[in-house]
């Protein structure tokens, strides 16, 4: 593996977290500002208990998936140069777990909240990560690792 330049990144157009954020904010204010509600009087037991069965999940996978960032000791964050390729544990079911436990949080939150804002922000949410996002590290992450990350790619799901 050739050395890398500090600024070799993928380039993503904004780090997911402020992404999943921000349209979280937007879709709890929509519904706010709207007066809009998921469910009936009497449905909140069971938002609640699927929301925080996503939530849960979600946070089992981003936490395995940080784990194994952090056994290979390379790092998290897409500002920062990929040193190693991950493809074990976690990674062996999903590209990325790490996008895939913050939809599940995401999801969660929006459903034990109610909020049909969140959720049509969704779609909109997963065509930016996808596009903007995804796509911009796949590039980068073959470029980088070749056909390694090639055969990676054949072998394991972007999401599941």
């Amino acid at each position: 593996m050739d050395p890398q330049p500090a600024n070799d990144t993928a380039g993503v157009i904004v780090r997911p977290p402020l992404l999943f954020l921000g349209a979280l904010l937007v879709g709890l204010t929509l519904d706010a500002l709207l007066g809009w509600s998921l469910a009936a009087p009497g449905a909140e037991p069971l938002l609640w208990t699927v929301g925080g069965v996503m939530i849960v999940t979600g946070v089992a996978v981003f936490a395995a998936a940080l784990r194994n960032f952090a056994r290979a000791a390379t790092p998290v964050q897409g500002t920062k140069p990929s040193l190693v390729l991950v493809t074990t544990g976690i990674h062996g079911w999903s590209r990325n777990p790490i996008y895939l436990g913050m939809f599940l949080i995401y999801l969660g939150i929006g459903i034990a909240a109610r909020s049909p804002s969140v959720l049509i922000l969704t779609l909109l949410l997963a065509i930016i990560m996808r596009y903007g996002v995804v796509a911009r590290e796949e590039a980068y992450l073959e470029r980088r690792f070749g056909d390694a990350y090639r055969s990676y790619k054949f072998r394991v799901r972007r999401w599941l």
